[in-house]
Parts: C-alpha cells; sequence; structure tokens
C-alpha cells in the first residue's frame, strides 16, 4: 500500500521535531501543563503553587509552598531607592507604555542589584556540595558547618571582597531576613544551606557587625527547596515583578510628565575650564 505524502508529512514531523518541551502540551482545545489539565489547576492553586510546578515540575507539599510564598512575598518592593525602580518610573515619566516601562526596569538587573541571590545561592550550593580546600567531608553538625563558613569568610577577606548576601546600604539589620529564617524554621525548611548562610552570619556579625540581608536568607532557603542557583535572578525577578509594576501605574497617575531627577547646577563637568573652541580654526590645522 503506498504512503500518501501528507502521510509521510505527519511520520517526519513526529520523528523529528523542530521543538522539544516537558513543561506544557498543546493540543485542540487542550493545555497539560506538566501533567495537569489546566482547568483542574485554575481555582485550584495558588500562584506560587503554580510558579513552583512550572519550575520544579512537581506540585510543592503544603510547607514548601508557603515556604515558596513567603519568599516570593518577600521580594515584592523595597520604595523609591532601587536603580530598577527608578530606571522603571524615569521611563514612566516619558510617557512610555507600561510594558515598556516594566520591561526597562527588569533589564537593568545585573550583578549589583537583584545578582546578589544567585550569587549567593551559587557559593552556598558548590561549598555543599563540593566543601572547600583543607576541609573534606559532609557537613553534617554545626561545628562542620562553622568550619566552612571560617574558611569562606577568610577567603572573602583576603581577597577584600563582600560576601553577597551579606549587609545592607541601608539597613543593619534586614528585618526580612530574620522573619523568612524565622518562618524556614517553623515550616522545616532551614536545611544544610540556611545553616551555612547562618553560619556565615555569625562569623560576620562576630568580626564585621554585619548581619544576613533579604538575599543571603533567601539563598539558604530556596537551596534548601531544591532551586538550581541559576534560577536566583528569575525568582527574584516573579517577586519583584508586581512592585514594578505599581511603581509605574503610581508615577504615570500622580506625577507631571518628564521628570527631572536633578538640576543642571548639580551637574559636574570633568572639564572645568570653559574653553571656546573654533570649528574654523580646527578645520584650518588639517
Amino acid at each position: 500500500m503506498a504512503i500518501g505524502r501528507e502521510t509521510v508529512e505527519n511520520i517526519l514531523k513526529l520523528t523529528n521535531p523542530k521543538w522539544k518541551t516537558s513543561i506544557t502540551r498543546i493540543e485542540p482545545n487542550k493545555i497539560v501543563t506538566r501533567g495537569y489539565p489546566q482547568e483542574d489547576l485554575i481555582g485550584n492553586i495558588s500562584y506560587p503553587e503554580m510558579a513552583y510546578l512550572l519550575i520544579k515540575g512537581k506540585m510543592p507539599s503544603e510547607k514548601d509552598s508557603k515556604m515558596f510564598e513567603s519568599v516570593l512575598v518577600s521580594f515584592c518592593d523595597h520604595g523609591v531607592t532601587p536603580p530598577s525602580t527608578q530606571v522603571s518610573r524615569l521611563m514612566a515619566s516619558t510617557g512610555s507604555s507600561m510594558n515598556s516601562c516594566v520591561s526597562g526596569g527588569l533589564l537593568s538587573f545585573g550583578k549589583y542589584h537583584a545578582g546578589a541571590l544567585e550569587r549567593s545561592m551559587k557559593i552556598l550550593q558548590e561549598l555543599v556540595q563540593n566543601g572547600v580546600i583543607g576541609y573534606n567531608g559532609p557537613l553534617e553538625s554545626h561545628h562542620d558547618i562553622r568550619a566552612v563558613a571560617g574558611v569562606v569568610v577568610d577567603e572573602f577577606f583576603n581577597n577584600n571582597e563582600k560576601i553577597p548576601g551579606f549587609g545592607h546600604r541601608y539597613h543593619s539589620e534586614d528585618p526580612r531576613a530574620s522573619k523568612l529564617i524565622k518562618i524556614a524554621e517553623e515550616y522545616g525548611c532551614n536545611g544544610v544551606h540556611t545553616e551555612l548562610a547562618l553560619a556565615i552570619e555569625e562569623i560576620l556579625f562576630e568580626t564585621k557587625g554585619i548581619k544576613m540581608n533579604i538575599d543571603g536568607a533567601n539563598a539558604g532557603i530556596l537551596s534548601d527547596l531544591g532551586f538550581d542557583w541559576s534560577l536566583g535572578t528569575g525568582v527574584f525577578m516573579m517577586g519583584r515583578l508586581p512592585g514594578i509594576i505599581s511603581h509605574v501605574f503610581e508615577e504615570k497617575t500622580n506625577e507631571p510628565p518628564f521628570r527631572k531627577i536633578f538640576d543642571i547646577d548639580e551637574i559636574h563637568y570633568q572639564d572645568t575650564e570653559v574653553k571656546t573652541r573654533s570649528l574654523a580654526r580646527v578645520m584650518n590645522k588639517k
């Protein structure tokens, strides 16, 4: 029996797909996400649970769901102090669209803003997985964890570097961090990564008076929840997005357009000597 051209093309499509995904299957009148029909998820799970399901591929336990929800809430907003919020509001004052303003804010995330969570998660996960030079073996006791924490602190101090996740430019003690640690203890989500972060904090506070910030707390908690460090900035973005949207809306509805951050007399020019250059004189020299 001859195989028609249309049948051959369908076979080739099945054996040579251009895209592969295990997240959501789309068929006519059917949407299945991680094995669950989306109409069954709607109205039955929370947004944090849906985000957890999408990222991790499984439904969280009740305690893990509450913990992840607390993490996202903790990132919601920090006033107009962050560069991302300032960028978004400045763009909003020019008349840019909501999506452009929000995109501008998210694109301003980098190593020094929003990147600390990811870097802190990476440090904690690599320490738990690989240990440190001069100390081998699993981190089974507070003594083991404290020993590794001491090596890490010394290494950063010797290189004159700050440890991401500790210290804050506005808060001597970040109130969000202590609350997150307390919730993690209540839900049993404080594993070895969180304990290591706390040990680092102990040493930093004893030597420098520095305490853990929200990134350090969430780095330990998210790592203990099983999130890979490379997801850190993405999780931060999920938490911060509502705050950025609210700032853009406030700027558009409450403030006059074309916001000025500073006046012209507040601008310092490096070349303070006033020079009058003649274009004709420059051209004659050529």
